[in-house]
C-alpha cells in the first residue's frame, strides 16, 4: 500500500462545502485491494492493542465502536487509513472528525481525504496511518515505541504551527463573527477582512497602533517619565550603560531592595527583582545588559505588593488580572523538585505559550530565588507551605493568573485609561504593583512599573482563578465597529466554457460604478485597469493576490476545476456565484471521470454562496440548474429561452431572471421585464452572430444586477465592452485581412468547438477551420473535435500542441482525422503538425472573402502571426 498523492485542501471543495481543511491521499492499496481486513490474520487485534481509542468512532455505524466493528466484519484499507489518520490527530491534540473514503475508477486506488487542524500535520498523519497499516499487515503489530514517536511529532508539528493564545482568541472571535482571515507571509501577521475592508494584527498589534506609542512604550525611563510628569505614581529610576554605575545608582534610587531590567525589554526577560546585596545587583546587571538591544540597563526602587495586569483596549479598561509568581505548595513530605515535577503534570501546563500555563523550568535563577529563601531542590515543604520559584510573576516562566476584573477600583480604571492615552496606545497592558487593587494606588503606597504594547491575552482569556475574560471581543469591536463590513463583495464564476470572456465582462460592468475591481482570468490578475501577473491565474493562490490587496473593493473571480480540485476555494463563501455550464472536458483527470463527477465540482461554486447571496446558474444546462437544489442561499436563472419551464416558473415565484427575448438582453423580475439592450449593439455578441456569447453575457448582467448594480451602468458596461485580442485574447477575436477574416478563439473542448460552431454556421463563404486539442484530453473527446469540424469546415488543417501532454507526436493528430473521417470520408483536410505553419497554410489556403477559424494552443503566437498579415496588407 502506498500514498500516490498528497492534496491539501484549505476551502470550500469536492468533498464538503463546511469542512475546508482536508487532506486527500490518492492511496493505491496495491496486492490488498481485494483484501478486506477480516480475511488479514491478526489485522483487527493488532489495531485495537496500537489504537485502542478507535473504539470511540461510530463510522456509519453511528454508535460506539461502529468503526471497529466494521473492521472485524470487513473493510477495505483505505478506510482504516481514514481513521488511523484522524485518531492520531486527536492523540495528539488536535480534534478532528470528518472523513471520506472513496474508490476511483482505477481498480484497488482510493481517495482517502480526512480532516486536519494543521497542515503539516495532517500530512504527517496520513503518512504515518499507511505506515501503521503497512506494518500490521506484514508485521503483525506496529511497535509502540514508534507510536510514541509519531505522536511526539505530530505535537511538536502543532506546537510549530499554532498561533499564540492571543492571537488564537482574535481570530475565534473573528470566525464568531464570520469575519475572514488568512496568515500573511512575513513577520506573522494576520489580516483580518478581505481587500480594502481589512485590518490586521500581529499579536496584539493592530493596524491602529501608533508607531510612535509602541516605541515609547519600549522605552522604559521614557515611558515613566510622561507618566510621572502626568502625576502618575511611577517607581524612582535610573538608566545606566555601565557597570561601574550601578553602585552609585542604587543609592540614588534609595538604596536596596531595587528592580534591574533591561531599558527595552519585554516580556519579563532579563528582569531581576527585589536585588538585596551588590553580588545579585552586579549578576541581574549582567542579565539585563544581555537582553537588552541597547545594552541600557534600568534600575528603580522594589516595591513589595501584589502584581497585577491591566488591560486597556480602545481607551476602556476591559480586564484585570493579578499575577502570581512560579510556586510550589508543600504536602508535608514532598520535595521541592517532586512538587515541581507535579506541578508540571497538569495538562493545562505546555511548553512556551502553548497551553494556558507554562511548565516550570529548574535554573539558576530559580536556585536563587529559593536559596533566598532558605530552601533547596531537596528541600520537604510542610503542608501549606508555600516556596516561590521565581521573583517574576510572568506566566512564560510558570507563573498563574487570578482575574481580578471586578475588585479594582474605579480610580484605578480611570487612571489605567488615562495611562493608555497619555502612552498612545489602543491596546495597552499595564503593570501595576498594589498592596490591594480594590483600593486608590496613592492611598496604598502603589505604582505603574510600566506600560507594555502588545500584551498578551493569555491571562484574561485562560486566568488560572477567577472568570475568563473575552478580551478579543473588544478590539474587534474597534477594528471593525458595529456596522462596518469586513467583507468585499465576491463574484466566483465557473463552468465549462466562457468563464475568462464572462468574468471580463463581468469586471467591466461593475468598475462603471467607479469602484476599484480585482479580478483574476486565464490570462492574469488584474486590478483596475493594471496586470499584475500574467498567466493562468485561476486557482485559490491567484484569488488571494486579489482578497489581500488593500485597494480592492470588489472582487470578480474565475474559478477553474483544476484549482477546485487541488485547494478547494480561497475564500469561505461568496456574493454571487456564477455557473456557466458543464461540458465533457477534462474527463479522466484528477479521477473525475463522469460529466456528472464535474457537475459536482463546479457546483462548489453555487453551494459557496452566502445566505443571503445569489447563485446565478444557467436554466438551459440540466446539470447546471439540478444545483439550485443544494444552494444556502437564493438562485437567479440566465436562459437563452424565455419560455424554459425553469424560468417560467421561476418568474411565476417572483424571482430574478436574465433571458434572450425578441433580440434584446433583458433582466426578468416577477411579471417585470427590464430590457438592457439589442444584441446587435452588444459587441461581445459579434452583432448577435454568437449565441454562446450572450449567454456569457446574460449571466455578467445577471451577477451585476442581483448585487445592486444599476441598469443604466450595466448597459453602458455590456455597450464599451469589445472582443479584441486586448480585452479578450483568445476569446473570439475576428481580425480583417485584405482577402479574408481570422477568427482566433480558445476553444479546446467539444462544447466550445459547437459554441463556435453557431458563429461560423452564419458566414456567407469559405470556411477553413485550423484544429487540434490537448493531449491530455480522452481520445473520444479528441475524436469528436474532428467530428464537429467537419460539419463546420470546408476545408481542414489539423495541427499539434508544442507540448503533447505525454502522448506521441502525430497521435492526437491521427484520432482528430478519425474523426474527420468517420463523419465525413470525403473531407478536405491536411495534418501539418507544427501551429505557426498550420495558421499561415490556412490563410494562404482559404479562398476571397472567406473565414479561417483558428483554435490555438499559445493564443499570443496566433495574434501575433495574424498581426503580421494585418500589417502586410
Amino acid at each position: 500500500m502506498r500514498i500516490l498523492r498528497t492534496l491539501t485542501l484549505r476551502g470550500p471543495n469536492y468533498w464538503s462545502i463546511k469542512r475546508h481543511k482536508l487532506i486527500q491521499l490518492r492511496l493505491d492499496l496495491e496486492d490488498l485491494a481485494n483484501t478486506p481486513t477480516n480475511e488479514i490474520p491478526g489485522f483487527y487485534e493488532a489495531l485495537v492493542k496500537i489504537l485502542p481509542s478507535l473504539v470511540e468512532h461510530q463510522c456509519s455505524k453511528k454508535y460506539r465502536g461502529g468503526f471497529l466493528e466494521r473492521v472485524k466484519e470487513g473493510t477495505y484499507l483505505g478506510h482504516v487509513v481514514e481513521h488511523v489518520a484522524l485518531e492520531l490527530q486527536e492523540l495528539a491534540g488536535m480534534p478532528v472528525g470528518f472523513g471520506r473514503t472513496r474508490e476511483t475508477s482505477a481498480p484497488g486506488v482510493y481517495n482517502v481525504v480526512f480532516e486536519y487542524v494543521y497542515e503539516e500535520a495532517g500530512r504527517y498523519a496520513g503518512r504515518a496511518a499507511v505506515r501503521i497499516c503497512n506494518s500490521i499487515v506484514e508485521k503483525g503489530y506496529y511497535p509502540p515505541e514508534e507510536l510514541a514517536q509519531d505522536l511526539a511529532d505530530l505535537r511538536d508539528l502543532k506546537a510549530n504551527a499554532a498561533l499564540g493564545p492571543s492571537t488564537e482568541a482574535i481570530v475565534k472571535e473573528a470566525e464568531a463573527r464570520g469575519i475572514p482571515w488568512m496568515l500573511l507571509s512575513a513577520r506573522s501577521l494576520v489580516q483580518l477582512g478581505y481587500g480594502a475592508y481589512q485590518k490586521r494584527i500581529q499579536a496584539t498589534l493592530s493596524s491602529y497602533s501608533n508607531i510612535l506609542a509602541v516605541e515609547l512604550a519600549c522605552d522604559k525611563e521614557g515611558t515613566k517619565t510622561i507618566l510621572a510628569e502626568a502625576g502618575i505614581p511611577v517607581p524612582k529610576g535610573i538608566v545606566i550603560n555601565y557597570l561601574d554605575e550601578l553602585e552609585e545608582a542604587i543609592e540614588d534610587v534609595g538604596g536596596y531592595p531595587v528592580v534591574i531590567k533591561p531599558l527595552d525589554g519585554n516580556h519579563g526577560r532579563g528582569i531581576t527583582v527585589d536585588v538585596q546585596t551588590p553580588e545579585e545587583a552586579e549578576a541581574a546587571y549582567d542579565l539585563a545588559s544581555a537582553a537588552s538591544k541597547t545594552r541600557s540597563v534600568l534600575v528603580e526602587k522594589y516595591y513589595k505588593g501584589r502584581d497585577h495586569r491591566l488591560l486597556v483596549v480602545n481607551g476602556k479598561l476591559v480586564a484585570v488580572a493579578e499575577r502570581v509568581p512560579a510556586h510550589v505548595v508543600g504536602d508535608g513530605y514532598s520535595t521541592i523538585e517532586e512538587l515541581i515535577e507535579k506541578t508540571n503534570q497538569d495538562p493545562n501546563r505546555g511548553e512556551g505559550h502553548d497551553n494556558v500555563l507554562t511548565k516550570i523550568t529548574v535554573d539558576d535563577t530559580v536556585l536563587k530565588v529559593l536559596a533566598r529563601q532558605g530552601y533547596t531542590l531537596q528541600t520537604r515543604l510542610k503542608e501549606g507551605e508555600i516556596a516561590y520559584l521565581r521573583a517574576t510573576a510572568n506566566l512564560s516562566t510558570g507563573g498563574i493568573a487570578i482575574d481580578r476584573t471586578d475588585e479594582i477600583h474605579p480610580e484605578n480604571v480611570w487612571m489605567a485609561e488615562r495611562i493608555a492615552k497619555l502612552i498612545g496606545l489602543d491596546i495597552a497592558g499595564i503593570d501595576v504593583v498594589t498592596p490591594d487593587i480594590s483600593k486608590p494606588l496613592k492611598e496604598v503606597g502603589g505604582v505603574v512599573i510600566e506600560v507594555n504594547a502588545a500584551p498578551g491575552f493569555r491571562m484574561h482569556v485562560a486566568p488560572s482563578q477567577g472568570l475568563p475574560r473575552n478580551v478579543a471581543a473588544p478590539v474587534l469591536d474597534m477594528l471593525f465597529p458595529p456596522g462596518t463590513p469586513s467583507r468585499i463583495p465576491i463574484i466566483a464564476i465557473t463552468g465549462t466554457n466562457g468563464k475568462t470572456t464572462t468574468t471580463r465582462l463581468t469586471a467591466h460592468i461593475y468598475r462603471q460604478t467607479g469602484k476599484v475591481v480585482g479580478y483574476t482570468t486565464t490570462d492574469g490578475i488584474y486590478i483596475g485597469s493594471h496586470l499584475v501577473e500574467k498567466g493562468d491565474n485561476t486557482g485559490p493562490v491567484s484569488a488571494g493576490v486579489i482578497l489581500r490587496d488593500p485597494t480592492v473593493e470588489i472582487a470578480v473571480l474565475e474559478c477553474a476545476r483544476g484549482g477546485i480540485l487541488r485547494s478547494g476555494l480561497a475564500f469561505d463563501r461568496c456574493d454571487v456565484g456564477v455557473v456557466l455550464n458543464v461540458s465533457a472536458d477534462h474527463l479522466g483527470q484528477g479521477d473525475i471521470d463522469t460529466i456528472e463527477q464535474m457537475a459536482k465540482v463546479k457546483a462548489v461554486v453555487a453551494e459557496a454562496v452566502s445566505g443571503d447571496g445569489y447563485a446565478v446558474l444557467n436554466a438551459d444546462d440540466p446539470l447546471v440548474s439540478q444545483m439550485a437544489k443544494n444552494v444556502k442561499g437564493k438562485v437567479a436563472y440566465f436562459s437563452m429561452n424565455p419560455d424554459n419551464p425553469i424560468i417560467q416558473e421561476h418568474l411565476r415565484r417572483n424571482g430574478i431572471a436574465a433571458v434572450y427575448e425578441n433580440g434584446y438582453v433583458s433582466i426578468c423580475e416577477g411579471q417585470w421585464t427590464l430590457r438592457i439592450e439589442r444584441v446587435e449593439n452588444i459587441p461581445l455578441t459579434l452583432k448577435g452572430m454568437a449565441p454562446f456569447m450572450i449567454a456569457n453575457v446574460l449571466a455578467s448582467c445577471l451577477a451585476a444586477f442581483v448585487k445592486g448594480v444599476d441598469i443604466e451602468l450595466i448597459r453602458r458596461g455590456v455597450r464599451t465592452f469589445r472582443p479584441s485580442a486586448e480585452q479578450t485574447p483568445g476569446r473570439m477575436n475576428l481580425f480583417d485581412l485584405k482577402h479574408c477574416s481570422v477568427l482566433i478563439d480558445y476553444a479546446h473542448n467539444p462544447a466550445g468547438y459547437e459554441a463556435v460552431g453557431d458563429f461560423v454556421k452564419n458566414w456567407k463563404g469559405d470556411r477553413v477551420g485550423v484544429i487540434g486539442g490537448p493531449g491530455d484530453r480522452r481520445d473520444e473527446d479528441l475524436r469528436q473535435l474532428g467530428v464537429i469540424s467537419a460539419r463546420l469546415f470546408d476545408y481542414i488543417i489539423v495541427k499539434e500542441d508544442d507540448d503533447t501532454r505525454g502522448r506521441e507526436r502525430g497521435e492526437v493528430a491521427d484520432i482528430i482525422v478519425d474523426g474527420i473521417l468517420s463523419e465525413n470520408p470525403h473531407q478536405d483536410y491536411i495534418v501539418v503538425l507544427d501551429e505557426a505553419e498550420a495558421i499561415e497554410t490556412g490563410i494562404s489556403k482559404v479562398k476571397d472573402g472567406g473565414l479561417v477559424v483558428v483554435f490555438p494552443e499559445s493564443v499570443s503566437r496566433a495574434i501575433k502571426i495574424v498581426k503580421k498579415y494585418q500589417a502586410a496588407d
